[in-house]
């Protein structure tokens, strides 16, 4: 093969003969040089790619790209481990907020359970069974059964806390106050002699004496569903404080009450009088369940009980 060389600066035109081995020679030389060139290539890639860039990690083949998906799937765990951390903690504080109302409505002191410090724990190390680390997918179950646990929790406490919510509104509702401030019974419950025929009669509640215009409290909470005059009960107070427990409050001198209020536990009501049937200042206090009247010595001695626990707690 011959080629002609012409140029402006020539003063005469060259040749160039070229035999088959020079372009066989030239062909390899080109051949060497592309592949070196495609080898640096492959290889700057495959390291701008273990920088966790995606538009080149996508051109790189999966076999040449292991340990950078490795670091990603490590990466993608750990935030979704950080995540699921971040939600156990959010309940563990919803859950101690919940463990002190429930601790407030319990009536444990404060110091004997307190959920803001960690519980002590320890135990011998056993050699028999040597310890293992936890690898990705068995720390990821723990921490799912973990919170799974922490949210079973929650549910229990909230139960507890509705159930001791409803006993500490229930027992409010319970008559189990003195309804007045004296410490002598006139008479009580049960069989005895009438005072006004003589005869044997039953007393359906417990008399206490005072002075005429001492104090009437209510016993609980409810809803006044009698206040007016009754020919042998005098002037008279009734109170349901709902299932099925209703007061009797009689021979008062002044109502200071109305039909259809609400009264809070220990309110004032009305006064002592002796008004109606009967041969004195006093009040006659009546509790009825059911229609059925009970000795209201029952219910006033659990509130004079549960008085002298509350106090014995807070020494």
């Amino acid at each position: 093969m011959q080629i002609i060389l012409m140029h402006s600066r020539f003063t005469q035109a060259k040749s160039v003969t070229l035999s088959s081995r020079h372009v066989i020679f030239a062909l390899f030389s080109f051949l060497l040089v592309t592949t070196v060139c495609a080898a640096f290539m492959a290889a700057l890639t495959l390291k701008l790619a273990s920088a966790d860039l995606p538009v080149l990690r996508d051109l790189v083949p999966v076999a040449a790209t292991d340990t950078g998906n490795k670091d990603r799937y490590v990466k993608e765990n750990l935030a979704a481990m950080a995540t699921k951390l971040g939600e156990m903690q959010a309940q563990l504080i919803r859950l101690d907020a919940l463990g002190e109302r429930v601790q407030g409505l319990a009536g444990v002191k404060p110091e004997e359970f307190n959920f803001k410090e960690l519980p002590g724990r320890g135990g011998p190390e056993v050699s028999t069974q040597p310890a293992k680390e936890l690898n990705m997918a068995e720390f990821q179950a723990a921490l799912d059964a973990m919170s799974k646990d922490v949210e079973h929790r929650s549910d229990y406490m909230n139960v507890v806390e509705t159930k001791l919510m409803g006993f500490k509104v229930q027992s409010k509702l319970l008559p189990t106050i003195q309804p007045v401030n004296v410490a002598y019974n006139a008479s009580g419950f049960g069989w005895r002699l009438d005072p006004f025929s003589g005869r044997s009669a039953f007393h359906e509640g417990i008399d206490f004496s005072g002075p005429s215009g001492t104090p009437i409290v209510a016993a609980a909470g409810g809803v006044v569903v009698a206040a007016e005059y009754h020919p042998q009960f005098g002037n008279m107070v009734e109170i349901d404080h709902g299932g099925e427990i209703m007061t009797r409050y009689a021979h008062s001198s002044k109502i200071y009450v109305k039909l259809g209020d609400i009264v809070k536990r220990g309110q004032h009501i009305a006064d002592i009088g002796s008004t109606g049937r009967s041969t004195g200042a006093h009040l006659h206090f009546e509790v009825h369940v059911k229609g059925v009247p009970q000795n209201p010595h029952k219910f006033l001695s659990a509130g004079a009980n549960q008085a002298n626990l509350a106090a014995l707690s807070q020494k």
